[in-house]
C-alpha cells in the first residue's frame, strides 16, 4: 500500500479523491466529503474500490507536480517505448461532481491500462452495471456513476477493464461522473474544456494571494489546499478528505476528520483574512451562525458541511484499515464533547473579522454576546479539552486561555469597535480568569505552565498563550514553558502533544505511540521568532517545509523513526499552522531586533 503522502488531492469544491503515485484512485467520496466512498481502497484492498490508469508495463515515475497555483494533478511515466503524462481534476462543480482524467502521449509510444472497480458504501455494496450509447452505468442505491471515454473496456471478475496504447501527441480522456440514481444520467462534459476551466479557476484565485514572503509558493500552495477542503454551497471547511488514516501504524487512534471543526475551521479563516481571501471568510461566518443557532450551551466542537448536529460514529467492520489500523471509522463521537477553547476561538475569530474591517453583522454579534452569556459561569467546568479525550473531565490550562481569550476579544469588541455589551462584567470574569490560570495552572517546580490544573504533566497546547496575547512571549513563565517543551516534548526536532504519566500512560487513554504533532511544532517555531530567536524558527520552519510531499502536502503527524506521515490527510489544522507562521516570521523578519520582543498590539496567531 502507498505511503499517505504519496498521494495527491483533487477536489471540486464539495468533495475530494486522493490519487496514488501509480495512478490509483484509491478514495472518492460523492456527492460530498461526508459520503460513503465510491473508492476505498485506501482503506481496505483494490475490491473495495479504486480507479487506475497507468503504464502496462514496467514504468520508471517521473515528475509529479500540480501544475503552477492549481490542483490539476499532474503524473508522468517513462517507459522502454516512450513517455506519457496523466492529468487529473476535479472541476469546479456545476450540477454534479466529476473526476476527469487525461492520458496524454509525450514521446514514442506506451501501452496503457484503465482498471475500474465501483464500490459504494465504503466498499460493502457492489453496483449494477450496464452499458449505454457513450459509456457504461452503475446504479446502487441513491447512488449512480456514468463512466464514459472512446477506449473500449470490458467486464471481467466485477471490473471494468481497458488496455489500450497512446502514442506522441495523442490526448485520451476519461470522466467518471456521480448523479442520483433517480435522475437520468449527466449530459457528457468536454474533458479538455473542463480542463482549461479548472486550470483558469484555480490560478485567478490563487493570483488574488495577498502573501508577498520569501515563502510565497509555499503559502499559495497551502492556500490551494485549504480551498479544496471548502464545501462551496455552505462555507463549511472540513478538517482533512478523509476518515481513519492512523496516528499509529496498526493502531486505533482511527478518527474521521470529513467534518468541520470550529476550532479547525477559525483557523483556516484567519489564514484567510492574512491572504486576503474576505469572500471565503464571509461564507465560512455565514456558515458559523446557521451551524451554532439554538442554545449556546449546545455549541459543538465540529458539524457537519451543512451543519448537521448529529455525527454518529460507526466501525465498518469489513474493511481491513490502512496498514491493518482497526477499527476503521465513520461519523465522530467527539462531537457530544464539551470543550471550552472553542468559545475562544469563535469569539477570536470574528474579532478578527472586525480588525479585517468584514462588514458588521447584528447576527454575528448576538451570537458573541449570548455566548459570553453562557461562558460566565460555564468558564468554571472542567472540560475534555481540545485533544478530545475520551475520559474523565479536567480544568485544562488551554481550555481556560482560551476562556479568557473570549471574554478578551468581547471587551475590545466593546471598547475598540463600539459593540454594546456588560463591559465591566466581562472586564471582571476575564481578570478572574487570567489569575486563575497564572496562580493554579503554572507549577513553580518544574516552572512551566502544565496541561491540567494541579498536574505536572506538559501539553503542547500551552505554546498558544503567547500567540493570543494572554501573556508576552518573554515573559519569565513562558520562557520556563517553552524551555520544559524543549526539553521534554521534543524528539527528533519535532513537537509531541502531550507528556505521559510515570507508567507510560497517555491521557486520552488510549495505547501510546502517536507520530509527532505538526501543528504544535508550527507553534514552537512562532514561540521561538516572539522571543528572539528568529534563527532557530526559521530552522524549525525549514524542517517542518521539508517534510512536505513532492506536492506539497502534509498530514497531521509525523514519524520521525518510520520518516513518514501520519493522519487524515492532508490536514487543514497543519497547513493552517504553515500559512499563519509563515505570516509570523515575515513579520518578526522586518522587525528591528528590539522591535521583535516588543509586545504587539494585534497577538500573533497559531
Amino acid at each position: 500500500m502507498a505511503r499517505i503522502e504519496d498521494y495527491g488531492l483533487i477536489g471540486d469544491l464539495q468533495t475530494a479523491a486522493l490519487v496514488g503515485r501509480d495512478g490509483s484512485i484509491d478514495w472518492a467520496c460523492f456527492p460530498r466529503f461526508d459520503s460513503g466512498a465510491c473508492f476505498a481502497a485506501l482503506l481496505g484492498t483494490p475490491e473495495h474500490g479504486r480507479w487506475i490508469v497507468a503504464p502496462r508495463m514496467d514504468a520508471w515515475e517521473g515528475p509529479r507536480r500540480y501544475r503552477p497555483r492549481t490542483l490539476v494533478l499532474e503524473t508522468e511515466w517513462e517507459t522502454d517505448t516512450g513517455a506519457v503524462r496523466v492529468v487529473d481534476f476535479m472541476p469546479p462543480r456545476g450540477k454534479a461532481p466529476d473526476i476527469v482524467r487525461i492520458v496524454e502521449g509525450l514521446r514514442g509510444h506506451v501501452d496503457m491500462f484503465s482498471e475500474l472497480i465501483i464500490r459504494f458504501d465504503y466498499g460493502g455494496t457492489i453496483p449494477w452495471l450496464r452499458r449505454i450509447a457513450d459509456g457504461r452505468i452503475a446504479v446502487a442505491g441513491p447512488d449512480g456513476l456514468c463512466f464514459r471515454t472512446p477506449i473500449e473496456h470490458r467486464g471481467e471478475n466485477l471490473r471494468t477493464i481497458g488496455e489500450f496504447t497512446v502514442r506522441k501527441g495523442e490526448r485520451i480522456p476519461f470522466t467518471l461522473t456521480w448523479y442520483p440514481s433517480n435522475e437520468r444520467p449527466p449530459r457528457a462534459i468536454d474533458a479538455e474544456h473542463a480542463l482549461n476551466e479548472t486550470d483558469q479557476y484555480w490560478q485567478d484565485w490563487s493570483d488574488r494571494c495577498g502573501y508577498a514572503g520569501k515563502w510565497k509558493e509555499e503559502v499559495q500552495a497551502s492556500l490551494a489546499i485549504l480551498k479544496g477542503l471548502t464545501y462551496a454551497p455552505t462555507g463549511g471547511i472540513v478538517a482533512a478528505a478523509t476518515t481513519s488514516l492512523p496516528e499509529k501504524i496498526g493502531g486505533e487512534r482511527n478518527w474521521d476528520y470529513r467534518y468541520c471543526w470550529l476550532r479547525d475551521a477559525t483557523l483556516t479563516l484567519l489564514a484567510f483574512l492574512n491572504a486576503g481571501y474576505l469572500e471565503e471568510a464571509r461564507a465560512w461566518r455565514v456558515w458559523l451562525l446557521r451551524a451554532a443557532a439554538g442554545d449556546p450551551s449546545a455549541l459543538q466542537i465540529m458539524y457537519g458541511v451543512a451543519g448537521e448536529r448529529r455525527l454518529f460514529e460507526l466501525t465498518l467492520d469489513w474493511l481491513p484499515g490502512y496498514e491493518g489500523s482497526k477499527p476503521v471509522r465513520v461519523g465522530n463521537a467527539a462531537a457530544n464533547q464539551f470543550q471550552l477553547d472553542v468559545y475562544g476561538e469563535v469569539l477570536d475569530a470574528l474579532h478578527q473579522g472586525r480588525v479585517s474591517e468584514l462588514e458588521s453583522s447584528k447576527e454575528a454579534w448576538s451570537l458573541q454576546r449570548r455566548l459570553l452569556g453562557f461562558l460566565e459561569d460555564a468558564w468554571k467546568d472542567p472540560d475534555e479539552g481540545i485533544w478530545e479525550v475520551r475520559g474523565p473531565r479536567r480544568h485544562f490550562t488551554h481550555s481556560k486561555v482560551m476562556a479568557w481569550v473570549a471574554f478578551d476579544r468581547g471587551v475590545q469588541a466593546v471598547e475598540r469597535f463600539g459593540r454594546s455589551g456588560p463591559v465591566e462584567r466581562w472586564r471582571e470574569i476575564r481578570a478572574e480568569i487570567h489569575s486563575e490560570v497564572l496562580e493554579q495552572g503554572f507549577d513553580m517546580q518544574i516552572n512551566s505552565f502544565t496541561q491540567f490544573y494541579g498536574s505536572k504533566r506538559l501539553d503542547a497546547s500551552l505554546l498558544v498563550i503567547p500567540l493570543v496575547g494572554f501573556l508576552p512571549a518573554d515573559d519569565p513563565r513562558m520562557v520556563g514553558t517553552v524551555a520544559a517543551i524543549e526539553r521534554e516534548l521534543v524528539h527528533d526536532g519535532f513537537v509531541y502533544r502531550y507528556s505521559h504519566d510515570e507508567e507510560g500512560r497517555h491521557i486520552d487513554g488510549l495505547p501510546p505511540g502517536e507520530g509527532a504533532f505538526l501543528p504544535c511544532t508550527f507553534w514552537l517555531a512562532d514561540n521561538l521568532a516572539l522571543q528572539g530567536r528568529l534563527d532557530e524558527a526559521e530552522e524549525i520552519f525549514q524542517r517542518l517545509l521539508d517534510l512536505r510531499s513532492e506536492l506539497g502536502l502534509l498530514a497531521e503527524e509525523w514519524d520521525p523513526r518510520a520518516r513518514r506521515q501520519l493522519g487524515n490527510f492532508p490536514q487543514a489544522f497543519t497547513h493552517v499552522a504553515l500559512i499563519n507562521t509563515a505570516f509570523n516570521l515575515s513579520q518578526q523578519e522586518e522587525r528591528s531586533p528590539m522591535e521583535q520582543r516588543a509586545p504587539h498590539e494585534e497577538p500573533s496567531r497559531y
